[in-house]
């Protein structure tokens, strides 16, 4: 596969994630009603609930940002680095690494959309054993994010041990 055909692949999962992503955010907050005051959360199964949250950091609740100037601030920071995502993902000529930075700027783009827009990203899903939550409550870009952050991850280790194997024989 050609290295346009990569770029492609790659974009089309950015506009995927980045318009699941909304139309889920927009589906629990408006067709739910789950952002409505005195709205309790969904219980889907024992483990997981729908419940609808305001977040104003970045990954893990830090750098929040409370004041609108630290808002933007973070927003601006955020879309450097999704310019930084984007032109390695122009530049990318492997097929399943142009995919996992798609899902990443896909998942980006869907927070800065909430942050600029409503000045907060929303969050829902809810994994829990009873009280004990093992992770924050996150969105459908964060899963994106995770996933692509991952399979560059390993991907990296694994071409990194392919290259160690080659030098020791």
């Amino acid at each position: 596969m050609k290295a346009g055909l990569h770029r492609k692949l790659g974009f089309a999962a950015a506009a995927v994630v980045l318009l699941l992503d909304q139309l889920v955010k927009h589906l629990v907050t408006h067709t739910l009603g789950l952002s409505l005051p005195g709205t309790e959360a969904i219980r889907l199964a024992p483990f997981f609930s729908l419940t609808w949250t305001k977040n104003l950091g970045v990954s893990m609740g830090f750098f929040e940002a409370e004041t609108d100037l630290a808002r933007w601030l973070l927003v601006a920071m955020l879309a450097v680095i999704s310019g930084a995502v984007t032109w390695w993902l122009w530049r990318e000529r492997n097929r399943d690494d142009a995919f996992a930075f798609g899902l990443v700027l896909g998942g980006a783009l869907g927070n800065i959309a909430d942050r600029v827009r409503l000045g907060y990203v929303v969050d829902y899903a809810d994994f829990h054993i009873g009280e004990w939550r093992p992770f924050l409550i996150f969105n459908f870009a964060d899963v994106a994010i995770t996933v692509g952050v991952l399979i560059l991850l390993a991907r990296a280790l694994l071409l990194r041990e392919k290259t160690a194997s080659k030098e020791t024989v």
